[in-house]
């Protein structure tokens, strides 16, 4: 299964892809999307929607893996957050890709097992769990490629627990 992971922004969009093949994970690609800002917002949402697109176009991904919003004291970042996430998930929308929301809490269980973990502790054990040889920068990226591992973990575990109940087992 080839998830990519998007942590939206206005500014910079991070993108991760990730190939999972049972317990392995692996990284196909992983960067950003920049915009400036300078430019008339729906110059920077094009930007972004196109940049999206690519990439579903290049990786064909089977799940876009994107990260619930957390709101913001600063409403207009949230706004501008908002809008980002939007047009990505149009962009997943418009190449027929599944879209799986994950909320903050849910990403850094999954990656860290603390859902207070720390950004450092975030940015670590995505290093570790694909093998990388350094911690990916901005850290918009690395965000990006853990809300993807985040969707393997929780597809697993869903997994899991569906072929339980086919067999007939019960959750105590």
């Amino acid at each position: 299964m080839i998830i990519m992971g998007i942590d939206p922004g206005i500014a910079i969009t991070g993108y991760g892809i990730i190939e999972s093949n049972g317990s392995q994970l692996k990284a196909i690609d992983y960067g950003y999307i920049q915009t400036l800002s300078y430019e008339a917002s729906t110059s920077r949402l094009k930007a972004i929607y196109e940049g999206v697109c690519g990439l579903i176009k290049t990786f064909n991904p089977d799940i876009l893996s994107i990260e619930e919003l957390f709101f913001n004291k600063n409403a207009r970042t949230a706004i501008a957050v908002g809008q980002a996430r939007g047009v990505a998930v149009l962009a997943a929308a418009m190449n027929n890709v599944t879209v799986n929301e994950y909320t903050p809490l849910q990403v850094k269980q999954s990656v860290v097992g603390y859902g207070r973990a720390k950004k450092e502790q975030i940015q670590f054990m995505v290093k570790e769990m694909l093998n990388l040889k350094e911690i990916p920068k901005p850290d918009d990226v690395a965000d990006a490629l853990a809300v993807a591992i985040c969707h393997c973990n929780w597809y697993k575990l869903a997994d899991r627990i569906n072929s339980k109940k086919e067999k007939g087992l019960k959750r105590k």
